[in-house]
């Protein structure tokens, strides 16, 4: 029987499931190293925070963001809802982060590299840096004690906010250092907003010794801001990065580089854009694998997108159809790209291969 994850539609490819397979899915250990922490807000917890702010949103319209039709919209709408209206004090990043950790782990997640917007929560939600941080690196460490989840905080420019706010960002990071804060990030509409904007931060970022990824080649924007982010901005990673199948020659080098695209199944603009039947077929990170390059599969807005850490997995292999060896690989290229010491990921490269494999022998041939 064919069956949709969170609204997404079937396709050609899709794979009939066994309850085996879905097991499989929940229990193979995982990183998650691309999700928005205000992507990630329960439901029940948005509706809280509204009456507790007393915030002019309607309880249909909250409902709304959290309907995904077949032709999804984007969720950043969302996301400035709850810098605008909703977050007003330290403790509601600390709910929300702490939250997000617990529902991750709940799907196998061991490790977690969330993305959260200091210049919204400073300037509209009127939370100092310091305050918020602290808020959100003390839920990641009580995460830890309640449910053995790993995790690390990304502060990401705002790439709609003017440049030099990106800079203060990477100036606020540097005045207040934590194990827990790791690396620089940036996201929301990459239309008209290129890498090459930012890159005064990015050095700033690398100077003071941060790791570094961004969003590139996301809303079907070209491959060269895929290219500027790794060789203008020497980004560690990219997030998305689709465009990249468009530019063979150049995707052979990244390859070449071992440099890892988290890619996100149920991303918005394929799914607006593509045809219901075919768009996993069409989709381009469908070609990234063929042309060597390495990929991991992520939430991204995990509660908006209505899919959760285990189904995204699913997705790659009953709609993308990858198989079970490539979603081996894809576990490992997300060990490899973690922002985490080389003792911690060889540690994790032979206990999460053996559990895969042990996993994987209770498959159906």
């Amino acid at each position: 029987m064919n069956e949709t994850l969170g609204n997404v539609p079937a396709s050609r490819l899709n794979i009939e499931l066994t309850d085996a397979h879905r097991a499989f899915f929940q229990a193979l250990p995982k990183a998650e190293l691309h999700c928005h922490l205000l992507g990630a807000v329960r439901h029940e917890t948005f509706i809280a925070l509204a009456e507790k702010s007393r915030a002019p949103i309607s309880r249909e319209e909250i409902d709304s963001f959290y309907t995904r039709g077949e032709k999804p919209v984007g969720v950043l709408r969302v996301l400035r809802a709850l810098d605008q209206h909703l977050l007003t004090q330290a403790d509601d990043l600390h709910r929300i982060a702490y939250e997000y950790l617990a529902d991750a782990a709940a799907h196998r997640v061991r490790h977690s590299e969330f993305f959260w917007n200091p210049t919204g929560t400073v300037r509209v939600s009127h939370i100092p840096y310091a305050d918020a941080q602290a808020a959100i690196v003390t839920a990641i460490r009580d995460a830890a004690r309640d449910f053995g989840i790993s995790a690390r905080l990304i502060p990401s420019i705002d790439r709609e906010a003017d440049p030099d706010e990106a800079v203060a960002l990477v100036e606020w990071m540097c005045a207040n250092r934590a194990p827990e804060v790791a690396g620089l990030g940036i996201d929301y509409r990459e239309n008209d907003r290129p890498p090459e904007l930012f890159w005064k931060a990015y050095r700033h970022a690398r100077n003071a010794g941060f790791k570094t990824t961004a969003h590139a080649g996301e809303f079907g924007m070209p491959w060269r801001n895929v290219e500027t982010a790794v060789d203008l901005l020497q980004c560690d990673r990219i997030d998305h990065g689709y465009t990249i199948v468009d530019n063979p020659r150049l995707a052979a080098q990244y390859a070449e580089r071992g440099i890892v695209f988290t890619v996100v199944p149920t991303n918005s603009y394929y799914l607006r854009t593509l045809a219901p039947h075919v768009w996993a077929q069409h989709h381009p990170l469908r070609r990234m694998p063929g042309l060597g390059l390495k990929i991991h599969p992520n939430t991204d807005d995990p509660t908006l997108h209505k899919v959760t850490p285990s189904e995204a997995w699913q997705l790659m292999f009953s709609h993308f159809g990858f198989s079970v060896a490539e979603l081996r690989q894809f576990m490992l290229n997300g060990i490899d790209a973690a922002w985490v010491d080389e003792a911690t990921r060889s540690a994790w490269r032979a206990a999460w291969t053996t559990e895969f494999d042990i996993l994987a022998s209770t498959l159906p041939a």
